[in-house]
């Protein structure tokens, strides 16, 4: 489900509320999480999961095409781990 979906669905499922607030609504949490992860802090969603920032080192890596040596420089990347009702449900036919 990409954006414009989510948007959609919930336009279609809250008719009392206009597209153009819906998409406010979306764009207002969305820009929330990303303020507090570039604050460093950790975004939970009870039964969905977390969203946090880890730290990735520097280190020699490879171009694919060339196989050429070169560095990659320490960078931050988000870091997703779900939360418990999430796995039980998609897990639920096994």
């Amino acid at each position: 489900m990409i954006k414009s979906e989510l948007i959609a669905k919930l336009a279609e499922e809250n008719p009392h509320l206009t597209q153009r607030d819906i998409e406010r609504v979306v764009g207002v949490i969305l820009e929330r999480m990303i303020q507090a992860l570039e604050n460093g802090g950790r975004v939970e969603l009870r039964g969905f999961g977390a969203l946090s920032v880890r730290s990735r080192d520097a280190r020699a890596g490879r171009n694919p095409r060339t196989g050429e040596a070169v560095e990659v420089r320490a960078k931050h990347v988000p870091f997703f781990k779900s939360g418990k009702e999430l796995r039980e449900r998609l897990n639920a036919d096994e």
